[in-house]
């Protein structure tokens, strides 16, 4: 595995900028005021002409508070820290770590689903058993999930989740949302990719992410990317693989490529024995070999007009007419 890899999910997944996030209020300059100023307001043993010295005593310290919390930032008393990550452990075995802010059950559907990808992964891909657990944080919102990647990693364009792999952890960072499922699929995927080979092509990462984010069956039929997929073929659009395999960077990847990596990822698992072996074979290497070559060269000599058979099936995933196999 390469030293950092990071894969995010499409930027039709984004959120807020950071930059507009609105940190938690701070209490710690008003509990001072009414800590300084209260007793001189409600002790009836103060008498009237003790409340100017009082008063501007504890304007006094007021302001040497003020000028303390402009050195250090209020955001240095606030509890809890606003970046700091989840701690609170919703699942753990052997291949996976869950650390939630949001309390969960240890039988909960979101936990038993991302088990179960896993496997689902390993049988359709026919990877080996894992080298390194993933880790995912969740985070309760949004706000907090922004504040810490914002830090964490600054040049990160938003997304609503992100899967980053270092030598030391495998980690997945997402929030508590409506598309919740979705998302820990898809970066979980990363994971256990990047935690059984060597390394993974940007868009063989990001193909076989979205083809795994999708829970319903038939198995890796994103409906709205097949019709859209055949809308683009009707204006005109050619697919174009080796492009793809030209972008290197996630912030390279436009939701239109997301979309054609998908798309490419079910012809080569779906459109026959050979294609599906061509890209078999090729994760296979990648076991051991983190940079066994381009797969369209092998998919073209394996695959006579391979284009035109890419054109076909994704025309008859929109009409209906592939019937996806549970089995694969």
């Amino acid at each position: 595995m390469s030293c950092v890899v990071v894969a995010a999910s499409s930027p039709r997944r984004e959120v807020a900028p950071p930059t507009n996030v609105i940190p938690a209020p701070c209490s710690c300059l008003s509990d001072a005021i009414s800590t300084m100023t209260g007793p001189h307001r409600n002790d009836p043993d103060s008498n009237h002409s003790q409340r100017p010295n009082a008063l501007r005593a504890a304007w006094s310290r007021w302001s040497a508070l003020a000028v303390l919390f402009g050195a250090i930032g209020c955001q240095a008393l606030q509890r809890p820290d606003p970046i700091a990550l989840p701690t609170r452990r919703a699942m753990e075995n052997e291949h996976l770590l869950v650390r939630s802010d949001v309390k969960l059950p240890k039988n909960h559907k979101l936990l038993r689903d991302l088990d179960g990808l896993r496997d689902e992964i390993a049988e359709t891909l026919q990877l080996p058993i894992q080298k390194q657990p993933v880790t995912v944080y969740l985070f309760s919102d949004e706000v907090r999930y922004a504040q810490y990647l914002h830090v964490r990693y600054p040049k990160l364009p938003p997304r609503r989740a992100y899967f980053v792999g270092t030598a030391k952890e495998l980690a997945v960072y997402t929030f508590w949302g409506e598309k919740i499922q979705e998302d820990l699929r898809h970066e979980y995927t990363h994971g256990v990719l990047h935690a059984s080979l060597q390394d993974v092509p940007l868009w063989l990462d990001e193909g076989l992410a979205e083809y795994f984010e999708v829970a319903s069956r038939p198995a890796g039929l994103n409906r709205d990317y097949a019709s859209r997929v055949a809308s683009d073929f009707a204006k005109g659009w050619h697919p174009n693989l080796e492009r793809l395999e030209s972008l290197e960077a996630v912030g390279d990847m436009q939701k239109a490529d997301y979309l054609e990596s998908w798309a490419w990822v079910h012809f080569l698992l779906h459109h026959s024995d050979d294609s599906r072996e061509v890209l078999l074979s090729y994760l296979r290497e990648l076991q051991t070999n983190g940079k066994p070559g381009y797969l369209s060269t092998r998919l073209r000599t394996t695959i006579p007009h391979a284009d035109e058979r890419f054109a076909a099936h994704a025309a008859s995933l929109s009409s209906g007419l592939v019937t996806v196999s549970d089995e694969r």
